[in-house]
C-alpha cells in the first residue's frame, strides 16, 4: 500500500517523542508542560481564550494553488517537482470553535526550528537506522517528512504572532499550534500529530480509488467527491474552491481524533456560504503536467 511507509514513520516518531520528552525533563530538571498549564491565552491581545471544541485538518491541493504562483525559489514546493504535488498536502492542524470562530496566537513558546532536531538526537545519539535509512546528526527525520507532506507552496514569508515574518511552519505553530492545549502541548507534538492524522486519513487515496484523479481536463461532481470521503471516514468534509478547482479540503475531528462532521446543524447556513465557492462540477488540476512550471522549476 502506498501510504505504509509514512505510517511506519509516524509510529516510530511517536515512540521518539515519548522518550525524548523524558530525556529533556531529566536533563533540565523541569516539567515540559509547566509553562503551558492553565488557560489558553491569546498571544496577540494577551487575553484568555476559551478552550477549543474540535480539530480541523486543513489540506491544500497543490495543483490549484501552484497555478496562481508565478515565482520560484528554494522554499516553494510548487517548483520542486515532488511526487507529493499530485496529492493533498497539509496546510495546518487548527483548533476551532463550534460557532465557526477559532482561537489564535495563544500563550506558548515561539517556533524553534531546532526543536525537532534536538529531540530526535537527544536519546538516539548521532546516527541511527530508521526505516532502512541512515539518519545523520544534522538531519531531522520529522523535518524530512514535513518537507514532503507539509510543504510551503509560496516564496512569501508568513506572518507570525510576534509581529515578524517567518516560515510556513512557524506561522502554523504560533497561530494555531499554541492554541491546541491541553490536547497538544508542544511544538514537536503538534507537527507529529498532524502528520499522524494526515497519514491515517489518506484523502488522496480515497479519491483516486473512487476514480477522481489529478487532471487538467476532467471535471468531477462535487457531490461525488464529498460522498467518497463520507463513505471512507464516516464524516462530512468541507471544501473550498478557486476558479472551479478544489483548493482546500478540511477534515474535522473530536479531541480524541475520531472523525466528525465539519459542520453542526445550528451552523449549516454558514457552512453553505463557505461551500458556495465550489460549483457542482470541480477539477483537481495536475501541477506536474503544467508546461509553465516545467520551464520554471530550475529558476530558484
Amino acid at each position: 500500500m502506498a501510504f505504509l511507509p509514512i505510517q511506519i514513520v509516524v509510529l516510530m516518531q511517536l515512540l521518539m517523542i515519548l522518550v525524548a520528552s523524558l530525556c529533556l525533563m531529566k536533563i533540565n530538571g523541569v516539567d515540559l508542560g509547566e509553562e503551558l498549564t492553565g488557560g489558553v491565552h491569546g498571544g496577540g491581545s494577551g487575553q484568555e481564550q476559551r478552550e477549543f471544541d474540535y480539530f480541523k485538518l486543513a489540506l491544500q491541493w497543490p495543483g490549484t494553488i501552484c497555478q496562481g504562483n508565478h515565482r520560484c525559489c528554494a522554499s516553494n514546493g510548487c517548483c520542486q517537482g515532488s511526487n507529493s504535488l499530485s496529492e493533498f498536502t497539509i496546510h495546518g492542524l487548527w483548533p476551532d470553535y463550534n460557532d465557526g470562530s477559532w482561537p489564535s496566537c495563544c500563550n506558548g513558546p515561539r517556533y524553534d526550528s531546532k526543536e525537532v532536531l534536538c529531540l530526535t538526537m537527544l536519546c538516539f545519539g548521532h546516527e541511527h537506522a530508521f526505516n532502512g535509512t541512515s539518519i545523520q546528526n544534522n538531519i531531522s527525520t520529522l523535518t524530512d517528512v514535513l518537507k514532503k507532506y507539509w510543504p510551503s507552496l509560496s516564496c512569501s514569508k508568513s506572518s507570525t504572532c510576534h509581529g515578524g515574518k517567518g516560515t510556513f511552519w512557524a506561522h502554523e505553530w504560533e497561530k494555531h499550534g499554541t492554541c491546541c492545549s491541553p490536547v497538544i502541548r508542544d511544538e514537536y507534538s503538534y507537527f507529529l500529530t498532524a502528520i499522524n492524522v494526515y497519514s491515517k486519513h489518506n484523502v488522496t487515496q480515497v479519491l483516486n480509488e473512487a476514480g477522481y484523479l489529478p487532471s487538467n481536463s476532467e471535471k468531477y461532481p462535487l457531490g461525488g467527491i464529498i460522498t467518497a470521503i463520507q463513505n471512507a471516514f464516516h464524516a462530512t468534509p468541507e471544501l473550498q474552491c478557486k476558479g472551479g478547482a478544489v483548493e482546500e479540503l478540511h477534515l474535522c475531528f473530536f479531541k480524541d481524533f475520531k472523525p466528525r462532521d465539519c459542520i453542526s446543524e445550528p451552523h449549516i447556513e454558514s457552512y453553505l456560504v463557505a461551500s458556495s465557492s465550489c460549483p457542482k462540477y470541480v477539477s483537481l488540476p495536475d501541477v506536474q503536467a503544467s508546461s509553465r512550471y516545467a520551464d520554471t522549476r530550475v529558476a530558484f
